[in-house]
């Protein structure tokens, strides 16, 4: 397994982009934010997920870091993902802290599977025991479970049908020594959830209790 910082595309130093969702646009990120980065940063994730560092939203926080990442088989992309580190050291009500985790989780699915009437509970369960298995205590948790189905017509009408499941959630991690989250273990759990919906086999023993998505048929090529 490759180190989070090892895979990242742009190569600059974490504190840099530390600093690169500060509404101040000027000072340096609180001690607390820095060492949550640094801790992304120096994670180690399965080889199959590909990280980078993207452009973080300006007007959610005072400060801010994102990832995206991409769950890769050879040259097919199985499933994508976007993950937001919020921090604001004055705390937020909804929050309830002074971090805040965001994701946006998208993969491709067969038709059968989409149509079960229970897959948004059973990707809804993916997020929550991905965290459970890690042992990570989080609170206020919220998100939306969204499928759609597109269907081709005229000069696309050769084209399959495809469906799509999208997961969007937001928790709190709890802060530990120093107000700083264990921002180390939610990633790989959310990584876990990467590999879940990309219908990768789990990654440990750890992971066995959480269920997987069937392997699908046709996975979009790169």
């Amino acid at each position: 397994m490759a180190a989070a910082q090892g895979r990242l595309s742009d190569g600059a130093g974490g504190m840099d982009d530390a600093k690169e969702g500060d509404r101040g646009g000027g000072g340096a990120a609180p001690p607390a934010f820095q060492a949550a980065v640094q801790a992304l940063r120096g994670s180690r994730l399965r080889p199959q997920i590909e990280v980078e560092t993207t452009r973080a939203p300006q007007r959610l926080a005072p400060h801010a870091y994102a990832l995206e990442a991409t769950v890769v088989d050879g040259d097919e992309d199985l499933a994508d993902g976007r993950l937001v580190l919020l921090h604001d050291p004055d705390g937020h009500d909804a929050w309830r802290g002074t971090f805040r985790l965001v994701t946006l989780v998208r993969a491709e699915l067969e038709a059968e599977m989409a149509a079960d009437p229970l897959l948004p509970e059973v990707c809804w369960s993916w997020l929550t025991g991905a965290l459970s298995a890690r042992g990570l205590s989080y609170g206020e948790p919220s998100g939306t479970v969204t499928r759609a189905s597109s269907h081709y017509f005229g000069g696309l009408s050769e084209r399959p049908a495809t469906s799509q499941i999208e997961i969007r959630a937001s928790w709190t991690p709890r802060e530990g020594l120093g107000g700083v989250p264990d921002t180390a273990g939610h990633l790989a759990s959310w990584c876990d959830l990467l590999a879940q919906v990309a219908g990768l086999p789990p990654a440990g023993p750890g992971d066995a209790s959480i269920v997987t998505l069937p392997q699908r048929r046709d996975p979009q090529a790169r």
